[in-house]
Parts: C-alpha cells; sequence; structure tokens
C-alpha cells in the first residue's frame, strides 16, 4: 500500500457489496467495505490494530473476475469492485472452515462462534469421535494470565503482538510445523522463564480465549463468570504521565480484568504489565496495615 503524506485527504473507492454501494478510503480492504456496506462478515483471525494474516479464511467472499475466493480481511478494496458476501460458494466455503476449527479446537469461549456454526449449518461432530482434537491442559504457571492451547486456532495474532508490529518483545513464536506448528514460548519453557514482559497484550488481540486473564480463567472454571453484568468504565492509567486509556471491567463490585481502547490515539490497544494487571491495589480493601475497610 502506497504512503500517503500527512496532511493529503485520502481519496476514497466506491465499489458494491451484494449489489449495494460501498465507500471506503484509499487502502481499505475488502472486509471494510463489507461492514460499510452494513454486511456481516465472519471473522476469527481479524484485528482492527494488526496487519491481517488472512489464517482462518472464515471471511472469504466472491469478488468479480477472481478465480478463487478471497480473504476479506486482507485484500485491499478496489475502485469498481463487485462482491458478493453469502453466494453458496462462499457459504459452503465458511463452512467446512467452521467446521474443522470446531472438530480441533475448543470454541466455547470464541465469541459469536456458536451462531456462525449454526447460521451456516456447520456440523464438526462429522468428523467422528476419532477426530484429532487439541487435547492439552490449560498452562496456569504464573499469577496473571493462563494459556490453554486447547482453544488456539493458530491466527498469529498473539505472536504479531509480541513481535514486531506491538511489543518487540519476541516471546511467542510458532513451534513445530504442518499438524505439529503450535505458539509456544523458547524452548516451550514456563513463562516466568521465558523473555516475557507480562504487558498482556497478547491477551488482547486473542480471538479465542486460549489467552486470558487468570481471574477471568478461575471465574470461568467457578462458572461465576457473567459479561451481562458486567460494566466497562474507561479511565486513565495513573502509573506514569504517558496517558493510556485503561477500560475496567467490573462485576459485583470487583475489577476482574482490563482492556485498552484500541481506537485510542495514545495506546492504540497497547498496555504494559501495570496498566494492564496492577489494579488489585484498588480492592484489597481490608488488607492488614490499611487505613480502614470499604464500607457501602
Amino acid at each position: 500500500m502506497t504512503a500517503i503524506p500527512l496532511g493529503v485527504p485520502r481519496r476514497l473507492v466506491e465499489c458494491t457489496v451484494d449489489g449495494e454501494e460501498a465507500r471506503v478510503p484509499e487502502g481499505a480492504t475488502v472486509l471494510d467495505a463489507c461492514r460499510a456496506a452494513g454486511k456481516d462478515v465472519p471473522t476469527l483471525c481479524h484485528g482492527d490494530t494488526l496487519t491481517p494474516k488472512n489464517a482462518c479464511r472464515v471471511c472469504v467472499v466472491e469478488v468479480e473476475g477472481s478465480r478463487t475466493l478471497v480473504p476479506a480481511c486482507s485484500r485491499t478494496a478496489e475502485p469498481g469492485m463487485k462482491v458478493r458476501t453469502d453466494t453458496a460458494r462462499a457459504r459452503h466455503s465458511r463452512k467446512v472452515v467452521l467446521e474443522l476449527l470446531a472438530s480441533a479446537t475448543d470454541l466455547s469461549t470464541t465469541p459469536r462462534a456458536a451462531q456462525w456454526i449454526e447460521e451456516y449449518g456447520a456440523r464438526p461432530g462429522r468428523f467422528g469421535p476419532d477426530a484429532a482434537r487439541v487435547e492439552e491442559p490449560p498452562r496456569i504457571d504464573n499469577d496473571l494470565y493462563v494459556r490453554d492451547y486447547a482453544k488456539c486456532i493458530l491466527c498469529y495474532q498473539c505472536v504479531d503482538a509480541c513481535g514486531e508490529q506491538w511489543q518487540n518483545t519476541f516471546a511467542i513464536s510458532v513451534a513445530g510445523r504442518g499438524f505439529d506448528a503450535r505458539i509456544a514460548v523458547e524452548h516451550d519453557a514456563p513463562l516466568p522463564d521465558s523473555a516475557c514482559v507480562y504487558c498482556g497484550n497478547c491477551i488482547e488481540v486473542c480471538p479465542t480465549g486460549a489467552l486470558s486473564f487468570r481471574s477471568e480463567f478461575e471465574m470461568r472454571a467457578a462458572g461465576t463468570w457473567d459479561e451481562a453484568r458486567q460494566s466497562e468504565t474507561t479511565t486513565v492509567c495513573a502509573y506514569c504521565g504517558v496517558g493510556c486509556n485503561l477500560t475496567l471491567h467490573v462485576q459485583d463490585n470487583e475489577i476482574v480484568k482490563v482492556t485498552s481502547p484500541h481506537d485510542n490515539p495514545v495506546t492504540h490497544g497497547h498496555l504494559c504489565i501495570k496498566g494492564r494487571f496492577g489494579y488489585q491495589h484498588v480492592q484489597n480493601r481490608d488488607r492488614p496495615g490499611r487505613m480502614g475497610t470499604w464500607d457501602e
């Protein structure tokens, strides 16, 4: 994509999506055009803060003149492009992809996965009980977050967030090849023995819950996690003067996790260990030595 000088307005690209006109800025993707036209195209591996890897292939659409289906998340929208999102060919491809993913991995904490499986008539069970699955117990080796690779779909978002696109720590990579490929830290060591700096940016981008706050993991295991009862409040981190925005997720008057708005011009979803995990001092209100206790 050609760089556009600062101060120069981006031209609009006009195309059609399912017969409806869509206008998006130059350099935008087909997925952006679909959303501008109000079309709900499913996607799992796409993140709005990372360069797309088009790994999951759930977002494929038909483009007039293209021999193959096109990944909407990475294909650039072009003037006059004619896109069709709901053809039999595209729906069948999404159905098969969802069946393969759901038969191999646990999508129980993937937002909207159950809805899409029902919408596209996917039947993961048709591969039978002998279908190869990622069977691995959750890795709980630190106090901050849990790695549950049985839910990993190898979308590479955590690798990019830990690498050159966000953190530049490079603690996470892909180990193995083919069917043996998996996400791992160096030498597949426990997380405290790796180069991880616990920024939690990999959790921010994980689309399936394979990486999650330990607080969320434990609440889900206890059956107390309920997003319907959670409120979200965006505030400014008080640890330093950068001005990072924090979104506090609160359930039953307790902070259960912290995220960051992706559209914030300061952070773009990025946080450090203090901003993302350093909230316990707010709610440990009755510890010995503190001045009084919280009284509603």
